[in-house]
C-alpha cells in the first residue's frame, strides 16, 4: 500500500480491490469484491456497474472504520486464470 495525499491534505492510503462484472441474463452487470465480504450492487451498464462498485466499496470501508474493523485490500494477492478442457 502507498500513501496518497488527497483533497483537505488529509493523509490517506491507496487500496487496490479486485472486482468481478457477471453478466445477468436480463442485462446489466452483478459486481461483487470478494476481499469485502457481502459487498455486492449493480449497474445497467459496465460503466454504472463500475461507479457502483466504487460507491459499494466506499460505504463499505467507511462503515469499517466507523466500527473499528480492519481493512483489507487485494493489493498482495496474486491472480491467475486456470483454463481446463473437459471431454
Amino acid at each position: 500500500m502507498k500513501s496518497v495525499i488527497r483533497k483537505g491534505s488529509k493523509l490517506s492510503k491507496e487500496l487496490s480491490y479486485r472486482v468481478i462484472f457477471k453478466p445477468e441474463p436480463e442485462g446489466g452487470f452483478t459486481v461483487t469484491v470478494p476481499a469485502l465480504p457481502g459487498c455486492v450492487t449493480y449497474g445497467a451498464t459496465l460503466e454504472e456497474a463500475g461507479a457502483m462498485a466504487r460507491d459499494a466499496v466506499e460505504a463499505y470501508l467507511h462503515s469499517l472504520k466507523k466500527h473499528g474493523e480492519p481493512i483489507a485490500d487485494d493489493s498482495a494477492t496474486l491472480e491467475s486464470q486456470l483454463i481446463v478442457h473437459h471431454v
